[in-house]
């Protein structure tokens, strides 16, 4: 007889209950692997519905925005490293100034007229007398041959243009020596250059040369008296009056302030040094001539203009070359209405005798002072982010100058710029003493290698 399976207990399920709802899942620490497809996409949808964490959140912010800042950083540092570098500036530590000490020094001025002198670049070395207008004579000449040199500038060693001499000028020579005036020999028709007639006018200071070079300047003399009072003018000598190119009139008027100003101007012209500092020469058709400034070469005079006449005494306007300190200096002058004497005759040896007073007595007032010895640093190279280059004097540093002076001391960059990188002992400036045609000049050099900026003053840079 067969045996029948005795009944499941009340207790047991079937397989199929014994499958996992979600809820289920949600409760148990470790759930079973889903046995179906629909199971396991079922569990991702609950895990994916669960909440973010704070903690999960701050990471994933922290994460982006840091990769941001990365990205950022990096743009910024490649920027930086190709921006162009800053300009390179060189930067004086010498004193920018020099004091002597004392007083301003007393020339021996004249007892009348009045007088002046300077060296350019420097300063004064004072006044005396009144600066009132006064005629200057031959002295007008100087602005003639300056206009004329400005418009038709010459070369050393050039003639210049060739000249035809016109009716006027033959005609006035002979009515000029007729008359008792500084004139020189010339046919109407004769060609002379350029540089001849400046000769012919500066050294014997002839009246109608002065007048030609004028009218071939301007086309007319009025229209040239026009040109000389503007340069006046441009100069800032505004108490100068010019009626004349020849300075025969006693209506052109100056002071020997305004005048220094000219003579500051003019020698800076070399063709012009030249000629003023010519003892003699021979202009054509004339015999030897000399100039009426007989104190050329003597205690350094190179020049400039005598004038004379009864309107204005003696007038002197003068230069002179004095070697001081290993540098050549060059000081000019003015002296004006000096009158005739029994001491000193007249007008015009009156005037070169107390002109070469003032000369001496201005060259003895020169000082020559070391402030800096070869090797000694004088600035620095800033590269513009920080990183300075010493700079060195490649010579020792004198200047020049008398009681009471300040000298002016400037350092200035080479032709071209401070490169950004040298070899030690590479010139990059010069350091300057004093300004104008009377400064001294010294090469400065690179103390050490110069290079370029670091990577990192490169990358932390602002400006």
């Amino acid at each position: 007889m067969s045996q029948v399976a005795p009944p499941l207990p009340d207790t047991a399920v079937s397989p199929a209950e014994h499958r996992p709802t979600p809820a289920a899942i949600q409760s148990w620490d470790a759930s079973p692997s889903p046995e179906t497809t629909s199971e396991a996409l079922e569990i991702l949808a609950t895990l994916s519905s669960r909440p973010a964490s704070p903690l999960r959140r701050a990471i994933k912010r922290i994460s982006l925005w840091g990769g941001l800042l990365c990205l950022v950083l990096a743009i910024l540092a490649v920027v930086q490293v190709l921006r162009p570098l800053p300009k390179v500036n060189l930067r004086l530590t010498a004193d920018s100034t020099y004091a002597f000490t004392g007083s301003t020094p007393a020339l021996a001025w004249p007892a009348s007229g009045q007088a002046t002198a300077e060296v350019p670049g420097l300063g004064t070395l004072g006044h005396s007398g009144s600066d009132n207008p006064v005629p200057i004579a031959s002295v007008t000449k100087v602005m003639t041959a300056h206009l004329v040199l400005k418009d038709h500038p010459l070369s050393t060693g050039e003639p210049g243009p060739t000249i035809t001499v016109d009716h006027q000028a033959a005609q006035e020579y002979t009515t000029g020596l007729a008359g008792g005036e500084s004139v020189m020999k010339v046919t109407e028709g004769e060609q002379i250059s350029e540089y001849q007639a400046l000769q012919m006018l500066l050294i014997p200071s002839a009246n109608n040369i002065a007048r030609l070079l004028g009218r071939w300047d301007a086309g007319s003399d009025a229209a040239f008296v026009t040109k000389m009072q503007a340069e006046a003018t441009a100069l800032g000598m505004s108490k100068s009056t010019y009626t004349d190119p020849s300075g025969l009139d006693g209506t052109t008027r100056s002071t020997a302030n305004d005048q220094l100003k000219l003579a500051g101007t003019v020698m800076q012209d070399p063709v012009f040094r030249e000629i003023v500092s010519t003892p003699s020469f021979t202009p054509p058709g004339n015999a030897l001539t000399y100039n009426n400034n007989n104190l050329l070469g003597k205690n350094g005079v190179i020049g400039i203009k005598t004038g004379s006449s009864s309107a204005a005494l003696g007038c002197l306007m003068w230069a002179a070359q004095q070697q001081i300190g290993g540098t050549t200096q060059t000081i000019v002058g003015v002296v004006l209405s000096q009158p005739a004497s029994k001491s000193t005759g007249g007008w015009l040896p009156s005037v070169l005798i107390n002109s070469q007073k003032v000369v001496v007595s201005a060259e003895g007032t020169l000082q020559a002072h070391t402030v800096a010895k070869k090797g000694d640093v004088v600035g620095y190279v800033d590269d513009g982010l920080g990183g300075r280059t010493p700079v060195v004097a490649s010579k020792d540093v004198t200047v020049v100058g008398w009681s009471g002076l300040l000298v002016n001391v400037t350092l200035v960059a080479a032709d071209g710029g401070v490169p950004h990188t040298g070899t030690a002992g590479t010139t990059v400036g010069m350091l300057e003493v004093g300004s104008g045609q009377n400064a001294q000049k010294i090469p400065v050099t690179l103390q050490r290698e110069l290079s370029q900026p670091s990577l990192g003053a490169r990358l932390t840079r602002l400006g």
